[in-house]
């Protein structure tokens, strides 16, 4: 679990947190959504350490990581696994090193052992026969699962996954959401995933975070934030045509 207390961040005269205050669970797909610009990926670098917090708490199982010295810090992020929106893979490496990467960087791992590894991990999201290849001859959506496939090397308790399906044709992106899911699963792990895609938040989200103007504004569950009647989640979540009919529908069951 992590929490975050009372997360307040500004740069310079820029306030762009204003006491953020928000759990996020283990076992479940935790989402921060709302428009670009409105903190959310601020909340997200604060929770990891890129950002200090000016003020608030980030607890990781009530460990306070914004108080820890950096040595303490280190020690966390060996249990953090990162998907990143581009996925972020080395050109000169191979599927296999790529995964292996954090393996060489945190473990006192053989060369042997952290193959095993990788190979497992790729095993996981069906790639096993990719391990030789290089990212430039892999499409998008199998780098993506390449991404996964390094964030759980470690095998880590906190997933952070940054727009995860950006990129992605909504075949894949469906694919990509399951993969996650089931890690989420069957590991156990708090998951945080940071998206525009409501396609997503729908299908795999457990607790949503909707970030306004850097505030707290609404949280809730996939369920509920169909129904709910605060005027700037209702603008997001509804943006589209399709969205609108949608939620036209549901009014119209409810009579």
């Amino acid at each position: 679990m992590i929490e975050v207390v009372n997360v307040n961040k500004s740069f310079g005269k820029n306030q762009v947190l204003f006491d953020i205050n928000a759990t996020f669970e283990k076992g479940k797909v935790n989402m921060i959504i709302g428009q670009s610009g409105h903190g959310k990926s601020v909340l997200a670098k604060c929770i990891v350490g890129l950002h200090e917090v000016d003020s608030g708490k980030i607890l990781f199982d009530g460990r306070d990581f914004s108080g820890m010295s950096r040595k303490q810090r280190k020690e966390i992020r060996t249990e953090i696994g990162m998907l990143f929106q581009g996925s972020a893979l080395f050109d000169s490496m191979t599927v296999e090193e790529n995964v292996m990467f954090p393996l060489s960087m945190f473990t006192k791992m053989s060369k042997k052992e952290m193959q095993v590894r990788a190979d497992f991990c790729l095993e996981r999201v069906n790639l096993s026969k990719a391990s030789k290849l290089l990212p430039s001859e892999c499409s998008g959506g199998m780098q993506k699962r390449i991404g996964i496939a390094r964030a759980i090397a470690m095998n880590p308790k906190y997933l952070f996954c940054d727009e995860p399906n950006s990129g992605l044709d909504p075949k894949t992106s469906i694919i990509i959401d399951g993969l996650i899911r089931e890690i989420t699963d069957e590991y156990n792990i708090t998951t945080i995933v940071i998206s525009h895609d409501m396609n997503s938040v729908i299908e795999i989200a457990d607790n949503i975070l909707f970030i306004h103007h850097g505030k707290n504004w609404w949280q809730g569950d996939r369920k509920s934030i169909l129904s709910t009647e605060n005027p700037e989640v209702v603008s997001f979540v509804y943006a589209s045509e399709f969205m609108k009919e949608i939620r036209s529908n549901i009014r119209e069951a409810r009579v």
